[in-house]
């Protein structure tokens, strides 16, 4: 029998099992459910119940594989540890590393979430804010309380929380701001493979480009975003006609074997900033991650206008 804590109310009872019952597969979990074999203050619930606090969770005995789940092995929990920008009790912020997914899954047997665990194992709560891309460096917030997640996901939807970019497009910028308001839809492929295209009956989906430096061949840019869809500064880069350096799924295949020549060997894309108010002092906090050593190479070598 499990009591539910204040830190865990909230969340839903299937998600709750998937980390109680570590190494237990989805399918497992939801057939227990199915049968009725979980039991909430004695009574049978669906997936989608969410915990309550002092509600009594029975969980029957589960047979796991003897084969423990992948974890991450040192160099990455290393690597994640150096990345840490900030942290306090409710809050962690990080500059994630690229080539590093943000969660296992898809392939990718571990991620950034599973190595924080893995680092702070009487960590109580530890949950995604939001998400960026694979290969998409830059500051990622994971919150440490319940409380703050809920927060920070309202702070999201009423758009009070400012995310920018930095990233390398093919081109010259001409002109000043543009505002690039493209709905996007996504789609999955027969691969399994997500796309995402403007469409007019996707999601709305606005943001703002500046230009920051212009050089011969491409211009680095600040992005900032309006809203937040999946692979949004990539699709609408590609909309304006200037996609982004690396980029092999919306990208040019001639300007990312330019770029690669200069060294360039994954997306240019980099989540440089995120403001908000800090959910337990409500104070307004901005952080920024500095650009990785790698795409600063690449700038430095890129020809001038």
């Amino acid at each position: 029998m499990l009591e539910i804590q204040a830190e865990q109310a909230g969340q839903r009872i299937d998600n709750f099992l998937v980390k109680v019952l570590k190494g237990a597969p989805k399918t497992l979990v939801y057939r227990i459910l199915r049968k009725g074999e979980v039991r909430v203050n004695k009574g049978r619930i669906k997936p989608n119940y969410r915990l309550q606090e002092g509600d009594v969770v029975r969980i029957p005995p589960v047979r796991l594989s003897e084969r423990d789940p992948a974890t991450p092995g040192q160099q990455s929990l290393e690597r994640v540890q150096q990345a840490i920008l900030y942290e306090d009790d409710v809050l962690l912020i990080l500059n994630k590393p690229s080539g590093m997914a943000v969660h296992g899954g898809s392939g990718v047997s571990y991620g950034v979430i599973e190595a924080l665990r893995a680092l702070r194992p009487d960590a109580p709560f530890l949950e995604l804010v939001h998400r960026l891309d694979r290969e998409t460096s830059g500051c990622l917030m994971i919150a440490k309380r319940r409380s703050a997640l809920r927060n920070l996901h309202e702070q999201i939807r009423g758009d009070n929380m400012e995310k920018r970019y930095l990233a390398l497009l093919k081109g010259q910028w001409q002109g000043g701001a543009k505002r690039i308001d493209a709905p996007l839809k996504k789609n999955v492929l027969k691969s399994g493979e997500r796309m995402v295209q403007v469409s007019e009956e996707g999601k709305p989906a606005l943001s703002l480009f500046n230009a920051d430096t212009v050089y011969r061949d491409a211009t680095l840019v600040s992005v900032k975003l309006i809203t937040g869809r999946t692979h949004q500064v990539r699709v609408h880069a590609r909309h304006i006609g200037m996609p982004i350096a690396g980029d092999d799924k919306y990208g040019d295949e001639a300007f990312n074997a330019e770029m690669k020549q200069l060294g360039l060997k994954r997306l240019f894309l980099h989540a440089q900033r995120l403001g908000f108010e800090h959910p337990r002092t409500g104070e307004r906090f901005d952080i920024s991650a500095p650009l990785p050593v790698d795409l600063e190479k690449v700038l430095n070598r890129l020809p001038p206008s």
